[in-house]
């Protein structure tokens, strides 16, 4: 059926074509907030595309899956997809694409378990280090001040979420630095980034030879790092959260020669030190409102042949 073909065709087309076109632009790092919003717009019309050929793939196939999906539909709508047309790879491409869908569905189900197994065992290491003393009740505070020699700052994801601090990163910040690092991980929390950090692992996990995922996770790791400097950097400046991630991180080895774990810092701090103007809000507006388009074009294609019956 050449609903289900093309849109097959549309989703291979988007996952090879938009990435690319995203990785030559040069604003996704002056606005990595709307670059976050279009990477989920791309992939989310991907997987749209992918699912609807594989309803109209299995509504060509069996009769039954026919019944419910166009049980309200006119006769004239239903014969206007020519379901009686269909070849012998139709059944083929519907297993196919069912089950990447259910791949889909099970990677995300282990990433979610496996982030909650993760954050159970974080939180017992944070009692462990910062144990409960007779008397007092568990703490549910949003700050948490750990012993430690090296300096460090990250937040726990959960539904209540908590930012940890250790004595050296006290020791070490500076007057508003520390400040702004709260507000970087604050920012990571307000925005739920362990969200979309955990979709794109999933996806990038499941399907390790689909370059879409493993770009889309990818861009995720770092343009939520940029989004939550872009929001300690609006309310202590840039220089001043600059200099907190030097302070932090200047012991790691990270602003040397070699390739390190954290080598995204150094054109983290470069970015703080060197700001581009942002866009305006016209054009920020402007890519938005394309972004969200894009998962509307696999509908659009998806309706066509219904749109021309009942035209």
């Amino acid at each position: 059926m050449m609903v289900s073909l093309a849109l097959l065709l549309l989703g291979a087309l988007t996952a090879v074509v938009a990435p690319r076109l995203l990785s030559r632009a040069d604003w996704p790092e002056r606005e990595p907030v709307v670059a976050l919003w279009v990477w989920q717009c791309v992939v989310a019309a991907v997987l749209l595309s992918f699912a609807l050929s594989m309803t109209f793939s299995a509504a060509a196939s069996w009769l039954r899956v026919r019944g419910h999906v166009f049980a309200p539909a006119p006769r004239g709508v239903v014969e206007a997809y020519a379901f009686g047309s269909h070849g012998p790879w139709t059944v083929a491409l519907t297993v196919l694409l069912a089950s990447g869908g259910l791949w889909t569905a099970a990677m995300l189900t282990r990433e979610i378990h496996r982030a909650r197994r993760r954050r159970r065992q974080r939180r017992k290491e944070l009692l462990v280090r910062s144990p409960v003393l007779p008397g007092e009740e568990p703490s549910g505070e949003p700050l948490v001040v750990l012993e430690g020699e090296r300096p460090g700052a990250w937040w726990l994801p959960g539904a209540a979420p908590q930012l940890v601090i250790t004595t050296a990163a006290l020791r070490r910040l500076k007057g508003r630095q520390l400040d702004a690092v709260l507000a970087h991980e604050e920012g990571h929390a307000r925005a739920r980034h362990d969200w979309l950090l955990h979709c794109s692992g999933a996806l990038a996990n499941g399907f390790p030879q689909i370059p879409v995922f493993a770009a889309f996770r990818d861009e995720m790791h770092r343009l939520v790092e940029l989004a939550a400097d872009d929001v300690a950097s609006r309310r202590f400046g840039r220089l001043t959260i600059a200099l907190a991630l030097v302070e932090l991180n200047e012991d790691r080895g990270v602003f040397g020669p070699g390739t390190t774990p954290d080598a995204q810092l150094p054109q983290r701090v470069n970015r703080l030190l060197s700001p581009v103007p942002r866009l305006t809000a016209g054009r920020r507006l402007r890519l938005t409102a394309a972004a969200a388009l894009v998962p509307v074009v696999p509908l659009l294609v998806a309706f066509v042949p219904a749109l021309r019956a009942l035209g």
